[in-house]
């Protein structure tokens, strides 16, 4: 049973997230701002289009970190059969973080695919949008998305360690999984 077991426990540290998160969206920022001048050298500017930007960048970031725990919540559905009943969604207002969360331990395979999820979604997506349409607003709340994922990278990169049918199981408060080495018999069809 998992709960007889000793889990190995992988936890984040939120202050070094949220300071690899900030260098990562300075330097994602500048990055794909030099790429869409060098390419695209349309840029005008005028306090109507700095103001609209500013604008579209706030609504879009309020969006798509709606749309990132949702799809980490999507991608524990359809990676790993989780039910619908097991999900749990929502914002910590006193650690700063939005968070998605399920009651159903998962397989490390599929623990690992519903963490990247998001940043392709999120973060890859709303940059090659942003580009396409000439949208530096969209090209950075995507940046901004893509660095917003380091925490789930730094948890894709401990559970790699594990091995794939390991059982990962999500606090439902802090940003922390459980490893579980084997299965229960009332877990085999996770």
């Amino acid at each position: 049973m998992l709960k007889e077991q000793q889990p190995i426990i992988i936890e984040l540290n939120l202050k070094k997230m949220m300071r690899d998160n900030m260098i990562a969206t300075i330097l994602l920022s500048v990055l794909f701002v030099a790429i869409q001048y060098l390419y695209l050298k349309d840029f005008t500017f005028s306090i109507w289009s700095a103001i609209s930007g500013i604008l579209l960048f706030i609504v879009l970031n309020i969006i798509l970190i709606i749309l990132h725990e949702a799809f980490h919540l999507i991608g524990f559905m359809v990676f790993g059969k989780a039910s619908l009943q097991s999900l749990s969604y929502g914002v910590d207002v006193k650690a700063g973080i939005a968070y998605a969360t399920t009651e159903q331990p998962l397989p490390n395979y599929a623990m690992r695919k519903a963490l990247l999820l998001p940043f392709w979604a999120t973060g890859v997506l709303p940059v090659i949008v942003g580009f396409y349409f000439n949208s530096t607003a969209t090209v950075l709340a995507g940046a901004c998305l893509m660095a917003g994922a380091v925490g789930d990278f730094a948890m894709y990169k401990e559970l790699r360690k594990h091995p794939k049918h390991a059982i990962i199981k999500d606090d439902p408060k802090l940003p922390k999984l459980y490893v579980y080495a084997t299965l229960d018999n009332n877990q085999e069809n996770v």
